[in-house]
């Protein structure tokens, strides 16, 4: 399904050149980098003719961009045309069915910030990011003039279904991504509550009066000539 939907715009002589290679690959500009990176396979492409200022044909992207240096498209300014893409056609329209963009232009979305007698400057440049909205209502009218309008308003309402399922598919993943606890420190399972013991009391010295009156003790040397350990003096370097 498509991510995105683009407006290809290139003058007469560059559209019969990708025509003839029949809708297999198109060029793109090189002062474009930044949205040819963005294209990538499922995304959908619709022309746009300069001069005449027509609309022509659409196609699906069916490999992402590569940088071949050259191409068989010819400069439209200093311009060259380094990227390639791989496509397939969807919708071609026959030279007597091109649509007159002056008839659709205060339709679409993507011109409204231009004045109405000024959209076709909303068509300059390339390479072009339009809504589904946009694309959509273009493919139709496209349809209506290839197919007849019955069949292009039930082909177009599946093309919808199917977006609007993606679309549904795509939010619930993230719904559940978010939802996901977060990832905690197992805990070491134990039989019981574990035992609190008291603290220790200060052992008391053991007093009889019945044992004999031994006289003031002394602390015993330990057996083996072992001291007992203690705070144990560093030796000086000066001793």
């Amino acid at each position: 399904m498509p991510h995105n939907f683009w407006m290809i715009n290139c003058n007469e002589q560059n559209y019969n050149i990708t025509r003839d290679l029949g809708f297999t690959r198109q060029g793109l500009k090189a002062e474009y980098r930044r949205k040819v990176q963005r294209v990538e396979p499922g995304d959908r492409i619709i022309y746009y003719v300069t001069v005449a200022r027509v609309f022509t044909a659409t196609a699906t992207v069916t490999r992402g961009y590569e940088e071949v240096g050259s191409g068989p498209w010819v400069k439209e300014g200093p311009a060259s045309w380094p990227y390639r893409i791989g496509i397939k056609p969807d919708v071609v329209l026959n030279e007597e069915q091109y649509i007159d963009a002056g008839l659709l232009a205060y339709r679409l979305e993507y011109v409204r910030k231009w004045p109405p007698e000024d959209w076709h400057l909303a068509f300059q440049g390339n390479l072009h990011l339009l809504s589904k909205g946009d694309f959509f209502l273009l493919e139709t009218e496209m349809l209506k003039l290839r197919d007849g309008r019955e069949q292009a308003l039930l082909q177009i309402d599946a093309e919808l279904a199917m977006e609007e399922e993606r679309v549904n598919a795509q939010r619930e993943r993230r719904r559940r991504v978010a939802s996901r606890p977060a990832s905690r420190p197992e805990r070491v399972r134990s039989d019981g509550p574990a035992e609190i013991l008291p603290p220790a009391e200060a052992a008391e010295p053991a007093t009889d009066d019945s044992l004999p009156d031994a006289g003031p003790r002394r602390n015993p040397r330990p057996r083996g000539g072992v001291r007992r350990p203690g705070i144990r003096r560093s030796p000086r370097y000066d001793e």
